[in-house]
């Protein structure tokens, strides 16, 4: 077997049509811009149609993501969507995306691990390249949150929005290899703090499940920032570590996007110049799994990453799961 080395050669980001600000939310619930804006950093967030979902969403990037990697849709060997709002139980949302973009030769499996979705993504399509069994992936972190959130709950439904991103990773020579480094974690003690209770096997869906909105989004805020911001410092050390880099050689941070303090926070710990740090919460919200791809593909479209470049990308979500890719774009 040959193994080969991998980058990102294209990559595409979609969000819906439709804003929802913070205004727009105070006449919903008891809240302010103040008040969210204080809090969170974020001011805005895009919100899905009735009809559009996350295979909708998940294909739009996609496309773009094929577009500028200079491919075909039947090159692609392999699709993967990191998603935990997919489409159906089953079949999995990857299939769904492959039928709407016409993906025929394409292998296809959805990836649940919250909002580090995209990180784990890359991770197992970076490391199916490498094996030289594949030479063309699809990774997509794509979410509508908006339809497992409580909108009756300020201190949630103000945080999340809907969206997708997307990367094509191909194979090139083992000593032009882009993925430099990574560390993924998890830790399933505190998987409570941050998940939807019903819905699967456990409990499944039942009117006391709706009555009682089981089937929503719930969240310990305060135990989720600390988890965060040492889930996030940590795996960001080791991955460079592994990379052999300090920071200083790094030219961008694009971390997940869930609360611009959580951001600073991760920031701080890890000696990193505000200058570096890619900041897009403000207009999208928390779009899980979407938020590091659609920022990096946002940087891309305004010339901010350049080719050679290198790229910290660094997340942590429900699970608890929290990972870093380091890649030289």
């Amino acid at each position: 077997m040959k193994f080969q080395g991998v980058k990102i050669a294209g990559t595409g980001s979609y969000v819906p049509e439709k804003v929802l600000t913070n205004d727009d939310l105070s006449k919903i619930v008891d809240t302010s811009d103040e008040w969210i804006v204080t809090r969170t950093g974020i001011k805005e967030r895009h919100i899905a149609e009735d009809d559009q979902f996350t295979s909708d969403l998940s294909s739009e990037a996609a496309l773009k993501a094929i577009a500028s990697a200079g491919i075909t849709v039947e090159e692609l060997q392999l699709i993967i969507v990191a998603t935990l709002t997919p489409d159906k139980t089953f079949p999995n949302t990857a299939s769904l995306v492959q039928k709407k973009i016409g993906a025929v030769n394409a292998a296809c499996f959805s990836l649940e691990a919250g909002c580090t979705g995209f990180v784990y993504g890359l991770e197992v399509g970076a490391g199916m390249i490498g094996s030289g069994l594949y030479k063309n992936i699809l990774v997509i972190g794509a979410e509508k949150l908006s339809s497992v959130v409580d909108w009756t709950d300020r201190t949630t439904c103000v945080l999340f929005g809907d969206g997708a991103g997307a990367a094509v990773l191909t194979a090139t020579e083992v000593e032009n290899n882009a993925y430099l480094g990574s560390d993924l974690g998890s830790s399933g003690e505190q998987h409570d703090i941050l998940h939807i209770p019903a819905g699967g096997c456990a409990i499944p869906f039942s009117q006391k499940v709706v009555d009682e909105k089981l089937n929503t989004l719930q969240m310990n805020g305060k135990e989720v920032f600390k988890h965060a911001v040492k889930g996030m410092s940590n795996s960001a050390t080791k991955a460079l570590e592994e990379a052999n880099l300090t920071v200083d050689d790094i030219d961008w941070v694009v971390a997940h996007q869930a609360n611009v303090r959580i951001i600073n926070a991760v920031g701080q710990k890890l000696n990193v110049p505000s200058e570096k740090v890619y900041i897009n919460v403000d207009r999208f919200g928390n779009t899980s799994a979407a938020s590091v791809p659609i920022a990096f593909d946002e940087m891309i479209q305004k010339g901010l990453v350049k080719r050679g470049q290198k790229v910290l990308f660094v997340a942590f979500g429900g699970g608890l799961t929290w990972g870093a890719n380091i890649i030289e774009y």
